[in-house]
């Protein structure tokens, strides 16, 4: 069985990785949004991450920063990320890495409608309700 790696790496060496190290790696967009640095609420994130890891932090970590990269320190967290209307929980896997926290957590839905009412037709008017 072949050994999943990011760019060559594995997930121990990604783990150890330097986030200077890891900016190499991810494509231009990403690499661009963490060469300007975090913004307040990416760093609460951070925060809570890291108290997650630890083992100190009892709730599941939630987020509206939808524009966050996934970093190798986030691999194997669920992660509850807001769509707009609730909290939808996303497992880190390997393949995430260098994309949006944003990308993972639709926020439309495909419409179903069902038949049509009385009277949204010309035939329907002719029907008559019970």
């Amino acid at each position: 069985m072949k050994k999943f790696t990011y760019r060559g790496k594995t997930i121990e060496e990604l783990k150890e990785m330097d986030i200077r190290d890891f900016m190499k790696l991810v494509p231009s967009r990403s690499r661009r949004t963490l060469l300007h640095g975090f913004s307040d609420s990416q760093k609460a994130l951070l925060k809570k991450i890291d108290l997650a890891i630890k083992g100190t932090r009892k709730k599941p970590v939630k987020t509206h920063c939808r524009d966050m990269i996934v970093l190798p320190k986030m691999l194997g967290l669920t992660i509850q990320i807001h769509n707009g209307k609730e909290f939808y929980p996303v497992l880190i896997e390997l393949e995430m890495l260098g994309m949006r926290l944003g990308e993972f957590s639709m926020t439309r839905r495909k419409v179903e409608h069902s038949a049509p009412g009385l009277g949204a037709t010309k035939s329907s008017g002719a029907v008559t309700a019970r």
